[in-house]
């Protein structure tokens, strides 16, 4: 059995972003659900960018280019969603969380 890569708290923000916004999961909207989540802290675009790339190198999550869209000026967007790997790195983190929590109770 190969052993996951842990994930950062960060990349659990994300990850959990992207399974939650399901085929509505890309750049903006993916930044959007990781601030509701951290309120009232703020993430920066960019931070949000640099781990979906990490991710998808690690395999945990993948893109694709969307076809143009009018109301973007007919611009593309990078559509998200959850691997299987990305989803096993996330409950393996999920039952690590809860642990400690019971540790700390």
């Amino acid at each position: 059995m190969t052993r996951l890569d842990s994930l950062g708290n960060f990349e659990q923000l994300v990850i959990t972003s992207i399974l939650a916004l399901r085929e509505n999961a890309y750049g903006v909207t993916i930044h959007s659900k990781v601030q509701e989540l951290v309120h009232p802290k703020t993430v920066s675009l960019g931070a949000v960018y640099v781990t979906l790339d990490r991710l998808e190198d690690k395999g945990f999550i993948a893109s694709w280019m969307s076809e143009p869209a009018p109301e973007r000026g007919g611009r593309a967007k990078r559509c998200y969603k959850l691997e299987a790997l990305g989803e096993r790195a996330l409950q393996e983190s999920a039952a690590t969380a809860k642990r400690i929590s019971d540790a700390v109770a």
